[in-house]
């Protein structure tokens, strides 16, 4: 039998520079969901999230992420997306669509931005004619969807193990 020590709070790995994925979240109902979302953020060694409306981060939720993450609030998400586009970007949506593609056949590129809707009414039509593809998770029970900061976390997850050093 193995001996596991506990070990509290294991030192980050150290990634070379960010990690080239960017979330662009739409409007959310909850500003505990985007604190959520930029504390992930943060673990995954993605610096950069877009957040749209009246978003603010709450720093005690958000941790450590509040202080690694570059929060940038614009007031509607299409302009943005399509300034990432010309930046080189694949726009990708997080969201169930009749196009989704599930995450378990998924290949991101490299410079993402992975879009997120609102809890609960998704990305608008307006939003989501701005995006490249859109992947889903796949679930197996009720409710019909995750949770809109875990399922951004499971996507970011999912990226960083396609590429683990940034």
């Amino acid at each position: 039998m193995t001996d596991f020590a506990h070990l509290r709070h294991k030192p980050p790995t150290t990634l070379a520079e960010p990690r080239p994925l960017v979330v662009a979240c739409a409007p959310l109902r909850s500003n505990v969901n985007l604190s959520r979302i930029v504390r992930a953020a943060g673990c995954c060694g993605v610096a950069r999230v877009i957040a749209c409306g009246a978003a603010k981060v709450i720093s005690k939720i958000a941790r450590d992420g509040a202080d690694q993450v570059e929060v940038e609030v614009h007031r509607t998400l299409p302009p943005v997306l399509r300034e990432l586009r010309q930046e080189g970007y694949a726009i990708v949506a997080l969201e169930q669509t009749t196009g989704s593609e599930s995450l378990y056949d998924f290949r991101f590129d490299r410079r993402t931005v992975l879009v997120v809707g609102n809890e609960r009414t998704g990305l608008t039509e307006e939003e989501l004619r701005q995006v490249d593809r859109a992947v889903e998770i796949p679930v197996y029970g009720l409710p019909f969807s995750h949770n809109v900061a875990t399922a951004t976390a499971i996507a970011m997850y999912d990226y960083c193990r396609q590429f683990p050093t940034g």
